[in-house]
């Protein structure tokens, strides 16, 4: 659990955060200048707010009104910044080793062998930083803050140096950090995919303000944050959870909440969850059941807000049997079709839109991988 209430004036920027969280990785999300990076500086230690009171896991770390003030290094926390950070004159093996040696012996949790393996470093162990790329400088920087036995992760925009190659590498390293060590998480970043990827829990900030905190999907879906998140970032987040796949037609079929959605393949065991993101410039809506498309996918649902903005293009949220799907159109085309609160409508996804960079598998199952078979 991660209790937050903070208030720091930094000149004319003032910092006033609230929230709490129990989410495996929870996501600071905003535009610069939002106050994350002045956020994640608290939590850690290095800035010192005015008031308020920080509570990771039942441990107090700051408390000004009963003057509480755990200084960084007894903090025991993992920082992981945008760089890797690393000594160059040590070797892969030192620099991992280095962050135990702040740790009492008794307290630590994860052993050197351990640590290498989930982060698949054997191979790197006796090069040095200069000999690296820069995705396996940053999975050198997370084990060494693993190997601290930390009790929270700080990542700090930990991919916003690294080009898309490098990214899809590294993050399924930080998908095993978060499935596989149980250490809670506060991510920081720009990129709405990555939040929508590892994030449980979503803090979007501005101005120095927290203007909502929430579930990613609960946040994702509200129609008054957009300006926020992003017109082009717009959407919805599903938990679904694989059943088979169409051997017809060489599709994966998920089971939502909202209804089943076909996908092109993956190479996924029946029973894996994963997490499908639905843009709203992918989604169509009709008024009836629609039979001769191209589209696979149509969910049946109810008109359940429109968002009140002037200009050509509108957002509306359909309820699809309580999960929410949002859907970009003109202002055209919303009045064309009568579509307003409580109507019902249907939302249209092409399969090929849910491509496998929306998808996200978590290493968990609902199920046992043979418990239920490939649809016919």
């Amino acid at each position: 659990m991660l209790e937050v209430d903070v208030f720091h004036r930094l000149g004319e920027f003032v910092l006033e955060a609230r929230f709490a969280s129990d989410g495996r990785v929870t996501a600071l999300f905003g535009p610069s200048g939002a106050g994350k990076t002045s956020l994640v500086q608290a939590l850690a230690g290095l800035l010192r707010p005015e008031r308020g009171r920080i509570v990771v896991d039942e441990q107090v770390l700051f408390d000004h009104d009963a003057g509480i003030h755990v200084p960084p290094h007894r903090r025991r926390i993992g920082y992981v910044f945008q760089e890797g950070r690393l000594f160059p004159h040590l070797t892969v093996r030192q620099n991992l080793l280095y962050g135990r040696w702040f740790t009492p012996r008794a307290e630590r949790r994860e052993g050197l062998d351990r640590v290498v393996d989930l982060l698949g470093l054997g191979f790197l162990l006796d090069r040095r930083p200069g000999r690296l790329s820069g995705g396996e400088k940053q999975r050198v920087a997370l084990g060494r803050a693993l190997l601290a036995s930390p009790r929270l992760f700080l990542m700090d925009e930990p991919l916003a140096s690294l080009d898309a190659a490098r990214k899809e590498e590294i993050l399924p390293y930080i998908e095993r950090l978060r499935d596989e060590t149980g250490i809670p998480i506060v991510y920081v970043s720009h990129s709405v995919a990555e939040v929508a990827r590892l994030a449980s829990t979503m803090v979007l900030l501005a101005e120095g303000r927290v203007e909502a905190a929430g579930s990613v999907g609960a946040i994702m879906s509200r129609l008054d944050l957009i300006p926020l998140i992003g017109r082009d970032a717009a959407g919805a987040i599903l938990e679904a959870k694989v059943v088979g796949l169409d051997r017809g037609t060489d599709l994966t079929i998920l089971r939502t909440g909202a209804g089943d959605l076909y996908v092109p393949r993956l190479d996924l065991a029946a029973g894996t969850v994963v997490r499908v993101r639905v843009r709203a410039r992918d989604v169509m809506i009709a008024t009836r059941p629609q039979t001769d498309l191209s589209a696979l996918n149509v969910l049946e649902g109810t008109v359940a807000e429109i968002a009140a903005v002037d200009g050509p293009v509108v957002e509306i949220r359909l309820d699809c049997r309580g999960e929410s799907i949002v859907a970009r159109l003109t202002r055209h085309s919303v009045e064309r079709l009568g579509l307003a609160p409580g109507r019902r409508a249907y939302a249209v996804i092409k399969a090929i839109a849910l491509d496998s960079p929306g998808l996200v598998a978590s290493r968990s199952t609902l199920v046992p991988a043979d418990a239920e078979e490939s649809a016919p």
